[in-house]
């Protein structure tokens, strides 16, 4: 029980999850307290897809949602492997939900469009900061959950429940963003797999059995890539959102005022810090944590009437859905095709060259579902022995997970369009 003022609260809580039409049981004071902490609440306020809600309406769900989905899925993935005879100790098994629970935590707004954008380090690290401060308030809770998450600890496996190909981390993002976008081909068995969850020699496997389920897994991750993460529309308000903050440091960096005084995105826009900064100054880490999606919000609203015409611009389209045209080909874009369009652009805006660049540019999507430079799905057999799934699947050879498709994309004004 917690002590707030005269009134008890109740630490074990039951969530109700619509993507897994059930509950999700807290069941550990340490669960409860780190959830309640104002650094795990920041991930109500920042979406778990960015701008994709400017495809699919429905894919408004928060990070908040997904960390404790993917806790949802570990405490089913640790109660399978117990029932199979798989030795680990209840701190271990702490650790693992805590590990999965924190995963996500160092995300910044809109996900992983501002991905060192904001700060220069990828989210895995400020994740790693958080939980590293969040061990210093619970006295020391948190460090077999650490070792876990940094694979440290010496039972790999509850790693690879954290992170690998086939985690808890990917199985409920697939499901839930199929759920919320209502695209059905991120639909995979996820009771199947977890049941078929299994270890061997200190690796975590998939029971033969569960080979097609894993089959399904890979193609719809591959699927979803297209239909969702990689939508062309996504990535043209990816590179708009990237436009405007690259823009406004530049302007910070001119001396020229934001106009956004009070809000903390100001002090991570007129600086680029590091991890070295975040670990050297403990304060900037409180500082990113007040960060989330209306920051941006507000700050975008602030520059429609800014009196520089490429952030007034870039944040009117935002604002207004006025999002860039995308060409997509499968050969990257000659340097005569892209300066076409920004001397295009010049004269649409009244805009020098430079200034062009914020409005046209290029980019490419890579998309493959499988990567044998990661840690492999293993299948084990009857007979024992275990095979990576692109030897034991009579559906997925080898050539086919490797491959790798790549696309490249332009992005200019749709005014631009003959």
């Amino acid at each position: 029980m917690l002590r707030f003022g005269n009134k008890m609260t109740n630490k074990r809580k039951i969530i109700n999850d619509p993507v897994y039409d059930g509950f999700l049981t807290i069941e550990d004071d340490i669960i409860f307290d780190v959830i309640s902490h104002p650094f795990f609440q920041r991930q109500r306020r920042i979406k778990q897809l960015g701008f994709t809600c400017l495809v699919y309406p429905g894919a408004m769900h928060t990070r908040f949602s997904h960390m404790l989905g993917a806790l949802n899925l570990m405490n089913r993935a640790l109660e399978v492997l117990k029932v199979k005879g798989v030795e680990m100790t209840r701190d271990e098994v702490l650790g693992a939900k805590l590990a999965i629970l924190m995963h996500d935590i160092g995300h910044g707004p809109f996900s992983h469009t501002s991905e060192h954008t904001l700060a220069d380090m990828p989210h895995e690290v400020c994740s790693r900061l958080f939980m590293q401060r969040l061990n210093q308030t619970f006295g020391g809770s948190l460090t077999t959950a650490i070792s876990i998450f940094d694979d440290t600890y010496p039972k790999h496996f509850l790693h690879q429940l954290v992170s690998s190909q086939l985690d808890m981390d990917r199985l409920d993002y697939l499901g839930r963003d199929s759920f919320f976008t209502g695209v059905s081909e991120g639909i995979v068995g996820t009771d199947r797999i977890i049941s078929m969850l299994n270890v061997k020699d200190d690796e975590l496997v998939v029971d033969e059995k569960g080979i097609y389920s894993v089959e399904k897994f890979i193609i719809s991750r591959r699927l979803m890539y297209w239909q969702v993460y990689l939508h062309k529309t996504v990535i043209a308000a990816d590179n708009l959102l990237l436009g405007i903050l690259r823009r406004a440091r530049e302007l910070a960096a001119a001396g020229q005022s934001l106009h956004i005084d009070g809000l903390p995105l100001l002090d991570f826009l007129t600086h680029h810090y590091t991890e070295q900064d975040f670990r050297s100054r403990p304060e900037l880490l409180d500082h990113f944590a007040l960060l989330d999606d209306s920051d941006i919000d507000m700050a975008v609203k602030c520059w429609l009437s800014h009196p520089d015409t490429v952030l007034r611009t870039l944040s009117d389209h935002l604002v207004n859905r006025h999002l860039s045209a995308i060409r997509v080909s499968a050969q990257p874009f000659s340097p005569e095709a892209l300066q076409t369009f920004r001397t295009q652009a010049q004269l649409l805006y009244g805009i020098d060259p430079h200034e062009s660049e914020y409005f046209v540019g290029t980019g490419i999507l890579r998309n493959h579902a499988y990567d044998y430079n990661d840690q492999e799905i293993k299948v084990l057999f009857k007979d024992g022995s275990c095979r990576d799934i692109g030897d034991a699947s009579d559906q997925l050879d080898r050539h086919f997970l490797e491959k790798q498709v790549t696309k490249y994309y332009i992005f200019y004004p749709k005014e631009l369009i003959s």
